[in-house]
């Protein structure tokens, strides 16, 4: 039976559970534990799969092609273990499930109830694989107090009243405000919110208490104090110039050692931190810089964009390289001469998108990339508006598109290159989907293989292989009965669907570096184990800025 963690906010939104979750993961790990993180996300939505970018940030997508909130992609950066569908949920997940079970009649005619039938389906989901690790840990999106997070606290109380003494342990994130007026840090915030915390029956043992100032020993005493907690349990978190930096800061802060002195694990294994003070030796001790143009469709909010961002710093750590990432908006470059913003990087990302807008400068950067020979990474739409530059350029067909940018028009302007995917196949399985469907979960979700060209640029990336598997979330995909006309072009299809059906990769053969993939690598990138194409990307970048 696995112990639990659970993880709480409090005083305001944003203060990192998702971060410290995942570095006190990374901690127990360190110390010999086995671990799995979940979230809890109180909002209606099924999940994260239909929002806009600029309301949540990116949409994580795991293996088994859960649409899931982007802290799992934290999860997996800092322990290495794969994410699941199980271990994301929402409060519309919840509903959706109670209220089917209601219309099949397993509840023989009761009044559905938050009390019991909600909660019980949130426990449900809690047990779920508890005896497959020897720590569960919970974060709960949100902050105490909010309306909608309250049937989570309370399925929470009731499963550690439920589980045997000792098994559950609470850890409580909130802010210590600064007032520069009086020059004081101020605790009634914590008070406060832990106060609210007891409210609805919980109490924690660890609190974590985020500050931009040193916390003094007299303030650290009277939070623990007041709150009930041991002196040796309240944890200042200080910014970091990294968050690579965080096990080691949560480490030496006794983060992980108070939560071991919680569950009355003694004597406590000691920790083994060698991989993280080899990441931060990489991230520290570098040398020189590449500058990597990334041109999309979200760049005003760069967590749109999260999991690349990471990917090309764990790219950057594998050459001894600081990555300078600059966010170019793709309609920008869509001006008379908007080239020109691309000149003097040492590299050039595409990244996926949905959706019309932008893409005629997402167009002009690929193009900009082969003429100007600049290492040229394309993601899900980055390959695909490649393909519609070759297409254009050196195919001949002028009026080359994609069905999406017609559908959203209400009428035909192009060549498809790019049609929607109507059928494909998973596993044993073949899926079938229309334009009318609903948005939510109908795209190609998860883990797939793509079978590479033998000696093709993309399968030296990948030690030689011949056969790789990424992560997908796309609904439109290269027409394959272009492939001939865009090879005599020069451009080659060296990664298909095993089925041969569906283009999965695409290079220059005659070019520095240029690469496009239907998946999404960045998913599977971590900072000890950097996504081989990243890696590879930033090792052209670094050629061609001449720190070679």
């Amino acid at each position: 039976m696995a112990r639990y963690i659970f993880i709480t906010g409090g005083v305001v939104s944003s203060l990192g559970k998702g971060l410290a979750s995942a570095a006190l993961g990374a901690l127990l790990q360190a110390r010999g534990f086995t671990v799995r993180l979940r979230k809890l996300d109180p909002y209606l939505n099924v999940d994260p799969g239909t929002m806009s970018p600029f309301e949540h940030g990116e949409v994580f997508v795991t293996d088994d092609g859960a649409e899931t909130d982007l802290d799992l992609g934290h999860y997996e950066r800092f322990t290495g273990v794969s994410a699941r569908q199980s271990d994301s949920i929402s409060s519309g997940r919840i509903y959706s499930n109670v209220l089917e079970k209601e219309r099949r009649g397993e509840y023989l005619g009761k009044t559905i109830q938050v009390i019991p039938h909600v909660t019980n389906e949130i426990k449900q989901f809690l047990a779920t694989g508890d005896d497959e690790v020897d720590f569960m840990l919970c974060e709960i999106g949100g902050t105490v107090g909010d309306i909608e997070g309250l049937p989570f606290f309370e399925a929470i109380r009731q499963f550690i009243h439920e589980r045997p003494r000792g098994e559950c342990i609470l850890m409580h994130l909130t802010l210590l405000p600064y007032l520069a007026a009086s020059g004081e840090l101020k605790t009634k915030p914590t008070q406060h919110s832990v106060k609210e915390l007891q409210s609805i029956g919980l109490a924690p043992d660890v609190l974590v208490c985020r500050s931009e100032h040193p916390i003094p020993e007299k303030e650290r005493a009277k939070i623990a104090l007041f709150c009930n907690v041991r002196l040796d349990a309240v944890i200042p978190a200080y910014d970091l110039k990294s968050i690579y930096e965080a096990p080691l800061a949560y480490h030496r802060a006794g983060l992980d050692q108070a939560v071991l002195n919680a569950f009355q694990i003694s004597p406590a294994p000691r920790p083994d931190l060698t991989r993280w003070e080899d990441v931060i030796d990489r991230l520290t001790h570098t040398d020189g810089e590449v500058k990597i143009a990334i041109v999309g469709k979200y760049t005003q909010l760069e967590d749109a964009y999260k999991s690349i961002a990471e990917a090309l710093t764990h790219g950057g750590m594998a050459h001894r390289v600081r990555v300078r990432s600059d966010w170019i908006a793709a309609e920008d470059l869509e001006a008379k001469d908007g080239e020109h913003l691309l000149d003097g990087y040492h590299g050039i990302i595409v990244p996926g998108g949905f959706g019309e807008r932008g893409t005629e400068g997402m167009i002009t950067a690929a193009k900009y990339a082969r003429e100007k020979d600049v290492p040229y990474l394309g993601i899900c739409l980055g390959m695909q508006v490649a393909v519609i530059e070759a297409a254009r350029n050196l195919a001949g067909i002028a009026d080359a598109g994609s069905e999406e940018f017609d559908h959203e028009a209400g009428k035909a302007r192009f060549t498809p290159i790019v049609y929607h995917l109507k059928e494909w196949v998973q596993g044993n399985y073949k899926v079938q989907r229309t334009l009318h469907d609903d948005k939510g979960g109908t795209m190609r979700l998860g883990a797939y293989t793509a079978v590479l060209k033998p000696g093709s640029r993309i399968s030296q990336v990948y030690d030689d292989a011949t056969e790789i598997e990424d992560r997908h979330r796309h609904r439109y995909e290269v027409d394959s009965r272009y492939i001939p006309d865009l090879e005599k072009a020069g451009l080659s299809f060296s990664g298909m669907s095993p089925d041969g059906r569906l283009p999965e990769a695409i290079e220059y053969p005659d070019h520095s570096w240029f690469i496009g993939v239907q998946a999404h690598p960045e998913l599977k990138s971590k900072p000890f184990q950097p996504a081989p194409l990243f890696a590879s990307f930033i090792g052209a970048a670094k050629e061609g800025a001449r720190l070679v």
